[in-house]
């Protein structure tokens, strides 16, 4: 049902299965994932009180189901652990040994993913694609994205390619296989533990030097993988015990960006949006399930105070746009004050987003890709930094667009910030004037400078295997 998009039905059906087996923990997180989906918060404070529980769970299902339910990356190493351990059969495939090459052989990279059509990690990774030197590295793109997805931007994407390899219809075992013949020095990938992600094909050893970046946001819990690619914001040195790689550390932030993007020249209007004119205009554009309890209380206290102010939302379900509504009214607010935006192109959602005065963040996983669009767009974002690497991303991009006066660390300085910036329009102004300066000067949008500095981590990572060295901390040079 889940699968299915059917998210009441597939709840209904973890419903009946409590009322079976009340002390499956299981199947309460499935069921508090669904929950989340459709923005029905009824067991919540339950679930919260569950966490330490959970860490004692054997997990069977996929760890992203936690994400949201506790900003805890000790939890999430373990979940991740626990999971490679029941789902997958671990082979016995030995390293391969990196090849012999001289300093005039080019670089073999490759990368693994389903999302090699118009899809979010794509949007931010392309411009990278296309500016990598090829004349230092051969890129292999390994492509098992499923007949049903969509692909436009396919032509885009296969000419940043040197080699293109189809390999949906291919074992896992066969994957790596094909990698290992066409002598990949590097292999990254791009999914890990999310939607259609085949993290395993890492566990057949496909390369010497094993990668994993961009897809999920954290550990992969797999000890066949060298790196996860981080930045000292995501993955502080205090918090490094929680992830089972070792860390490739670039120097501004993590996340990739296209500075190609366009924008929309067909700019709304409010009335256009259904937002009120003089209105403050907060918004969230992030899925359903990272809005919990522990944020939406604080959007409706500020919300509360600034009178004259709507939020603006993004959910594909209508289940969730009715029971936020009811949420809100539950703490006071008219749910006439909710407004839901409908679905549109990228271009035309950059367009649109101008129109807001403020990107409200949420907490355990925050904004990802939709943080560095907001900022592209020239709309401030107000966040606040958690512990685990999903709750850390909106500071490391705001950080690098030199923006840590929007890095709050406390619920009740989030809160704060929020309604000082919604109360102070020149402050919020000042904020507007200085992310189009940034924009322009600032490391988050200079694709050319993050990819050298990506080149470099993974030459010097591969040196290190070719040296016999294993793998270490790389810090940025």
């Amino acid at each position: 049902m889940e699968a299915l998009d059917r998210h009441a039905d597939a709840a209904k059906m973890f419903d009946t299965a409590l009322k079976i087996s009340p002390n499956s923990t299981e199947a309460k997180v499935r069921k508090a994932r669904l929950d989340l989906t459709l923005s029905d918060w009824g067991d919540f404070d339950r679930i919260e009180k569950s966490i330490a529980d959970f860490k004692k769970l054997k997990v069977s299902f996929t760890p992203g189901s936690f994400l949201a339910l506790a900003d805890d990356p000790s939890l999430q190493k373990k979940v991740c652990e626990s999971y490679v351990s029941r789902a997958y059969n671990i082979p016995k495939t030995k390293r391969h040994k990196p090849r012999d090459r001289t300093s005039k052989d080019k670089i073999r990279i490759c990368y693994f993913s389903s999302d090699f059509h118009r899809h979010a990690t794509m949007r931010l990774i392309i411009r990278m694609l296309e500016l990598h030197d090829k004349d230092r590295f051969e890129v292999h793109l390994f492509d098992y994205t499923t007949a049903e997805q969509v692909q436009p931007w396919k032509d885009r994407i296969r000419a940043t390619a040197c080699r293109y390899h189809p390999v949906v219809n291919m074992l896992d075992s066969e994957v790596a296989a094909l990698a290992r013949a066409e002598g990949i020095d590097i292999a990254v990938d791009l999914k890990g533990h999310t939607k259609n992600g085949r993290p395993q094909i890492l566990m057949h050893q496909p390369a010497p030097v094993l990668v994993s970046y961009l897809g999920h946001p954290g550990t992969l819990g797999i000890k066949a993988v060298d790196y996860i690619v981080a930045d000292p914001i995501v993955i502080p040195e205090n918090l490094r015990r929680h992830y089972s790689e070792k860390i490739l550390y670039m120097p501004d932030c993590y996340q990739v960006t296209d500075n190609t993007r366009s924008i929309s020249e067909q700019i709304p209007t409010r009335a256009d949006l259904g937002l009120p004119n003089g209105a403050v205009v907060f918004c969230c554009f992030n899925v359903n399930y990272k809005v919990t309890p522990r944020e939406f209380d604080v959007w409706m206290r500020v919300m509360a105070e600034v009178d004259n102010s709507v939020l603006w939302l993004w959910s594909l379900h209508e289940e969730a746009r009715d029971n936020l509504r009811g949420e809100a009214e539950a703490r006071g607010i008219d749910p006439d004050r909710l407004v839901f935006a409908e679905s549109v192109g990228q271009e035309e959602h950059l367009a649109r987003i101008q129109k807001a005065d403020m990107f409200l963040d949420t907490f355990a996983v925050c904004a990802h890709t939709t943080a560095s669009d907001a900022l592209w767009a020239g709309l401030p974002l107000v966040t606040m930094e958690g512990q685990q690497f999903a709750a850390r991303v909106a500071s490391s991009i705001l950080h690098a667009m030199d923006l840590p006066e929007l890095v709050t660390r406390s619920p009740n300085k989030y809160e704060a910030l929020i309604l000082d910036l919604a109360q102070n329009p020149q402050k919020l102004s000042a904020i507007r004037a200085k992310i189009a300066e940034k924009r322009e000067t600032a490391p988050l949008f200079d694709t050319e400078r993050f990819t050298r500095n990506w080149e470099t981590q993974l030459e010097r990572a591969l040196q290190r295997c070719e040296n016999r060295l294993k793998p270490e901390y790389l810090m940025p040079l």
